[in-house]
């Protein structure tokens, strides 16, 4: 976007200066200023003059940059129009299909430029291991987050999840009843995950699930890098990252993704169905973090309250991911009971990875995954 004169330039950062300056009194709770130095450093709303001093510093700043959220990914395309519609602000969407990995590499090389990403949303294993690019930060429902399911200071928090499932579609391939069955001859060079499982969190779970059906653990990966590297030797694993178009264009008709993103796929491919295996039902949770260089940080923060509101976790919700605050808001009557009826059924006990395995695993697959499929 390019700018304008700098008349019209300056005017627009006076309007800016004295928007940001009048909201240090808005309602909401707290006495900070929401001056620039005290949003970039708020720790919370109240941190910044309150909920309502935060949003009119974010509609003065007016932009928000976002990275690696697909339109057709857990209903971000609904969740991103929402927020630009309500507060007036401009987002900004690079890579859409990019990684978490992708992510933490567009925040290290951009660094504090305007591109640079405000706020991210990536797998466990790699926020865990760039919690020194994050800015501490906590929702006014913070309290409404497992402490599991959040770093104490606000660094990182969970969003939304799901579980670990095989999408396939029924009028290309025979119904998918084990992950046994995918060495039959039948799904030769039909078989994908969602990204590289070294950087895509979504792959590095298909690897841990397919581990666990064989005999693995949620501290062994090294099972489905087996059970990989011999779907590639028959032929029948193909090493692409599976997207809505390989998928709607036949190209990748078996897939291993979480089930809300494979049950998306219906919506191109009627014939489309998703199998979460008994025997390995792993759940797992994506996490927001905000980026400590961000461009835009009043914008970031009303971004990320934004998402951990009812109606953000509702918008969740409706794509048919789990949000972080199902509970709270079952409890509380705020839960669309719609939505939560339509979430894919599962039948057993799930288990999730620790951040130890999590990070246990992403090295493993660092190490060995490139010769296993080579």
């Amino acid at each position: 976007m390019k700018l304008g004169s700098l008349t019209r330039h300056l005017g627009v950062a006076a309007l800016a200066w004295l928007l940001v300056a009048a909201c240090g009194g808005s309602s909401g709770g707290g006495s900070a200023s929401c001056s620039a130095s005290a949003v970039k450093t708020a720790t919370s709303a109240s941190a910044c003059g309150g909920l309502d001093a935060l949003t009119a510093a974010a509609k003065a700043e007016g932009k928000l940059n976002v990275i690696a959220l697909p339109r057709d990914w857990a209903n971000y395309g609904a969740i991103l129009d929402a927020f630009a519609a309500k507060y007036g602000i401009t987002i900004t969407s690079d890579n859409p299909d990019g990684s978490s990995q992708n992510e933490v590499d567009a925040v290290k090389q951009l660094s504090t430029t305007s591109r640079a990403p405000d706020v991210l949303d990536v797998g466990m294993a790699v926020a865990l291991a760039n919690t020194n690019l994050f800015a501490p930060y906590k929702v006014a429902t913070w309290g409404d987050i497992l402490d599991t399911q959040k770093e104490s200071t606000g660094l990182w928090f969970q969003d939304y999840g799901g579980f670990m499932s095989i999408g396939y579609d029924s009028a290309k391939v025979p119904t998918i009843t084990s992950i046994d069955d995918l060495k039959g001859a039948a799904f030769k060079g039909k078989v994908a995950l969602n990204g590289n499982p070294k950087q895509a969190n979504a792959a590095l779970n298909g690897v841990m699930m397919a581990s666990i059906a064989n005999g693995g653990s949620l501290d062994d990966i090294s099972k489905g890098v087996s059970f990989f590297k011999d779907l590639k030797k028959a032929g029948t694993f193909v090493p692409v990252q599976a997207t809505t178009a390989t998928v709607k264009n036949g190209t990748t008709p078996v897939v291993f993704d979480w089930d809300y993103l494979s049950a998306a796929h219906g919506k191109d491919v009627p014939t489309w169905k998703v199998f979460v295996p008994s025997s390995a039902i792993l759940g797992g949770y994506y996490a927001q973090a905000i980026n400590k260089n961000a461009p835009h940080p009043a914008a970031a923060r009303l971004w990320e309250e934004y998402l951990y509101s009812d109606e953000g976790q509702n918008l969740w919700l409706k794509g048919l991911a789990r949000p972080v605050r199902q509970a709270a808001m079952e409890k509380s009557g705020k839960i669309d009971k719609t939505a939560a009826a339509a979430l894919p059924p599962v039948n057993g006990t799930p288990k999730f990875m620790s951040d130890a395995q999590a990070t246990k695993a992403k090295d493993y697959l660092v190490a060995n995954w490139d010769a296993a499929i080579a």
